[in-house]
């Protein structure tokens, strides 16, 4: 089993890489070559930085925003996008403006606004993740946050409360993305990797 890990120029890579094999990834190919991502049998889509400089290095490489869409959408493998990564399904963010995502949520990523409370922006450390319904991927836990603009729209099957409900995870039929970092979640983050690795949706 060929999991492609894509890299778009931002975020840790290494690290998601290694926390992938410590859940049991035996074949993980960080890869932004579209024919290697049509091949592959899981997909996982990190980000880290800005929404729009994340999706313009997506769209740098040619091709690569038709196969992700071609694999995932079109064939069905399993599909995992993490902060960045899963804000970029939305259809739009405006963080430092107004930047198309790839759309296949409906919903956009705006700034948080915590105005009035004791909340910080950015939402950094750990804190809980509460799902809405029984999705097999994203239980109830704990897990470490990372983030000052966040998900609003369709999809939503985990909340965090950081002056309000925020969006912590969204999902439809194959595709899962999650605002945290599984990487740095400790246990919970791990046992979510090691899910997805076995997740037959």
């Amino acid at each position: 089993m060929m999991l492609a890990l894509v890299d778009i120029q931002s975020g840790n890579l290494h690290s998601v890489e290694n926390a992938l094999r410590a859940a049991g990834a035996a074949d993980v190919t960080i890869t932004a070559d579209p024919e290697l991502i049509r091949q592959a049998d899981r997909v996982v889509l990190p980000g880290v930085g800005a929404f729009g400089a994340c999706a313009a290095n997506l769209r740098s490489v040619d091709g690569l925003e038709a196969s992700l869409r071609q694999r995932v959408l079109d064939d069905g493998v399993p599909f995992l996008g993490i902060c960045v990564g899963m804000q970029l399904l939305a259809e739009h963010g405006e963080e430092l403006g107004h930047h198309r995502g790839l759309g296949w949520f409906a919903g956009s990523v705006r700034r948080l606004d915590p105005a009035g409370t004791d909340a910080k922006v950015p939402h950094m450390g750990w804190n809980d993740v509460s799902p809405r319904g029984d999705h097999p991927l994203v239980p109830a836990g704990e897990a470490y946050f990372l983030h000052s603009f966040a998900y609003e729209g369709e999809g939503v099957i985990a909340q965090t409360s950081h002056a309000g409900q925020v969006t912590a995870a969204i999902g439809r039929d194959n595709i899962v993305g999650v605002q945290f970092h599984p990487e740095k979640s400790q246990r919970y983050g791990l046992d979510l990797l090691a899910r997805f690795l076995k997740w037959r949706p």
